[in-house]
């Protein structure tokens, strides 16, 4: 399987993006998903630190061959003119084992409103700038990655890793701050 760094919620903040891709190339990662909200920092939240969406774009459309992405509340058409990678998808499905990935940002997609998905399907969305993983609805999984710019209630600015079928949570300095095997027994 290939090695996939995925984030959300950068909103514009030149400092955590650069992070960000300084992670990518530490974890060795090939591909970059992100989950959405990458340029503009939305009404209901404070500036980010280095808040500078034209220096996110430059980063962002430097890595372009290895960035997918779904559209987030806050990204627009005119963030697309910009950015040379699609970002205007409301979700992508991505195989894993004998699952499904429904990758999405989360503000139409969610706990509250999941999509259709078959017994043992993921759900992964950023949105609420909250890392998590958890079980619900038949035995299906609900994962977030948190925010890569502005964390909320008290978590850290991070991004998440699946490599070998295992998922990993980890600071933008790259300490490990969970593990999940979906496929195993004591996933902690």
């Amino acid at each position: 399987m290939m090695k996939l760094m995925i984030a959300s919620d950068i909103h514009g903040s030149a400092l955590y993006c650069r992070e960000l891709f300084e992670a990518m190339e530490r974890e060795g990662a090939e591909r970059l998903l992100l989950l959405g909200d990458l340029l503009y920092h939305g009404p209901r939240n404070d500036l980010p630190e280095e808040y500078q969406p034209k220096e996110v774009i430059k980063m962002l459309n430097g890595w372009k061959e290895q960035i997918f992405c779904v559209r987030g509340n806050c990204d627009t058409e005119v963030d697309q003119m910009v950015l040379e990678f699609p970002i205007m998808a409301e979700y992508a499905l991505i195989p894993f084992e004998n699952r499904m990935i429904f990758a999405t940002h989360g503000h139409h997609f969610n706990m509250q409103q999941p999509p259709s998905l078959m017994r043992g399907d993921i759900l992964l969305h950023g949105h609420t700038h909250v890392p998590s993983w958890q079980p619900f609805g038949r035995e299906n999984l609900y994962l977030n990655p948190g925010s890569v710019s502005i964390p909320k209630n008290g978590s850290w600015r991070g991004y998440m890793m699946l490599d070998a079928n295992r998922f990993e949570w980890k600071t933008l300095a790259g300490e490990t701050v969970h593990t999940l095997n979906p496929g195993a027994a004591g996933n902690e």
